[in-house]
């Protein structure tokens, strides 16, 4: 994974980007999430939250739910969990199990001790303020409740980094091009204890790791990324107390 220049984290961070581009309906999101359909091992994500909330009853709160795809699981196999699924964007939300809030995760629309768990998966990198949005995460858990968290690692697809910095300099007439945008190097598994630390004393982290390797160039052109066999620390499973964390890569 590559580090990202201020612009880029600027850019990965900013709001109007990602509610009316990057996430305005689900296409993209669909399209980065397809990949891991050539992972091995295979994992299934949504049943391995569903596992992690095995002993969670009452009020779910999926905040950066997306297209959908934790929130609609949850409610199939927990019919007795109230899952409410939250986004920054209105238009990704279309197709997600109600009740569904758009909301900004650093300004959580809940009172204070008012979820049992808390999902935040694969979104904190994409908030303005890190340390200020966990803080809210941390104000609408009840005593006891559950953060699940998950990222990538710093060590993420660095053969893309190196394909995407050579095909780069090739168009620019360069040695070396810039290097891509890292959505996950604000928060990646790496960083996210320094910052999960702050309020949780009891960190959980659950690796998941593969190999993608994809030689059809169909499913990676269409998220603008180039044929490779990448190794992949997957995303970890950050679970922590009187409240508790868990961090999943």
């Amino acid at each position: 994974m590559t580090s990202n220049t201020a612009q880029q984290d600027a850019a990965v961070a900013d709001r109007a980007i990602l509610a009316n581009n990057a996430y305005a309906d689900g296409r993209h999101l669909a399209a980065r999430q397809s990949i891991y359909r050539w992972q091995q091992p295979q994992y299934d994500l949504p049943g391995i939250i569903v596992e992690e909330l095995a002993d969670i009853s009452g009020t779910v709160v999926d905040v950066g739910c997306g297209n959908g795809k934790f929130v609609n699981r949850l409610q199939c196999d927990r019919p007795d969990l109230q899952v409410v699924g939250m986004d920054i964007s209105a238009g990704i939300l279309a197709d997600v199990a109600k009740p569904v809030l758009v909301a900004d995760a650093q300004a959580l629309p809940f009172a204070d001790d008012s979820a049992d768990a808390v999902l935040a998966l694969h979104m904190l990198y994409h908030v303005g303020d890190i340390e200020a949005t966990i803080k809210e995460l941390v104000r609408v858990l009840r005593p006891g409740g559950l953060l699940i968290v998950s990222t990538n690692s710093d060590l993420d697809k660095q053969e893309l980094d190196r394909l995407w910095a050579r095909a780069a300099g090739e168009v620019l007439g360069i040695p070396e091009g810039p290097a891509r945008v890292s959505l996950s190097s604000r928060f990646s598994l790496e960083k996210a204890p320094g910052y999960l630390g702050t309020a949780f004393k009891n960190i959980r982290v659950r690796q998941l790791s593969g190999i993608i390797e994809i030689t059809d160039p169909a499913p990676v052109m269409t998220r603008g990324e180039a044929p490779a066999r990448h190794a992949r620390p997957e995303s970890p499973c950050f679970s922590a107390g009187r409240k508790s964390t868990m961090l999943i890569s």
